[in-house]
């Protein structure tokens, strides 16, 4: 489905009854992403999937996608679609989309899921990676895609998961390089809100990947530390719905059931 807003395409998917739970994919990635969530919670739930600005079937909105301009962006679809609260889980950037969410309409959040995600804001370091990336997005995007994609697994499943990820690049390919760019422009000036997770009263869940290659497992340990936190633990990558798939089902709808 599509909502115009502010002079673009915003698409979306709704799908179920019950309890919202709101779906938001990764960088370079989309709604397809969430297929096998989607056919699972929407036996006992109402599920929206949205693809971010630049992303999947919605268009860009300017140079700089910040997560709280996808943030009013998911907001605007979800008045739409007269939904009040919801359950929101926010996979990698999605997760940073989820909290912005959450800083500014709070009392919407019924529950919110950081998965392989942070609270906190990019480091120096990161910034810098950021602008790299970038720079090798002008270069060539399709081989920057291709790269960024294979890196999100852990090493030794880069083989085993190959098919996938081949699936996953073909999808990657379709982001528009001005969708791309934005993205990683929004991403490096988001803010730290690691408050959030200490200070919200909303249930809380973070699916944390031992060998996650783009988030430290120790830096996400230490941020949930004296909250109320619930925390899962993968072995694998930075793609827990591919990588751990049966046990990141099994969780999330544990998570939902339980609110």
């Amino acid at each position: 489905m599509i909502l115009q807003h502010k002079g673009i395409q915003v698409f979306y998917t709704d799908k179920g009854k019950g309890n919202a739970v709101v779906l938001l994919h990764g960088f370079l990635e989309n709604s397809n992403m969430w297929k096998p969530l989607v056919s699972k919670l929407s036996k006992t739930n109402r599920v929206i999937c949205i693809d971010l600005l630049g992303h999947g079937k919605t268009g860009c909105l300017g140079y700089i996608h910040s997560m709280e301009l996808m943030a009013e962006t998911v907001h605007a679809v979800l008045k739409h679609l007269k939904i009040n609260r919801s359950i929101f889980i926010g996979h990698s950037m999605g997760g940073y989309v989820a909290l912005a969410y959450a800083e500014t309409y709070s009392k919407e959040i019924l529950g919110l899921c950081l998965m392989n995600s942070t609270a906190q804001a990019d480091s120096e370091d990161r910034k810098q990676n950021r602008d790299r990336a970038i720079a090798a997005v002008k270069q060539n995007y399709k081989s920057f895609v291709g790269i960024a994609v294979v890196n999100l697994f852990r090493p030794k499943n880069r083989t085993i998961f190959s098919e996938q990820i081949k699936l996953i690049k073909q999808d990657a390919l379709k982001t528009p390089v001005q969708g791309i760019i934005a993205a990683l422009e929004g991403m490096k000036i988001r803010k730290d809100r690691t408050r959030l997770l200490k200070n919200s009263p909303f249930k809380k869940l973070m699916i944390v990947s031992k060998k996650d290659p783009v988030l430290n497992y120790n830096d996400l340990m230490e941020q949930v530390l004296n909250s109320d936190v619930n925390i899962v633990e993968f072995p694998d990558g930075h793609m827990s719905h591919v990588e751990n798939k049966s046990l990141f089902l099994q969780n999330i709808v544990h998570f939902i059931e339980n609110i």
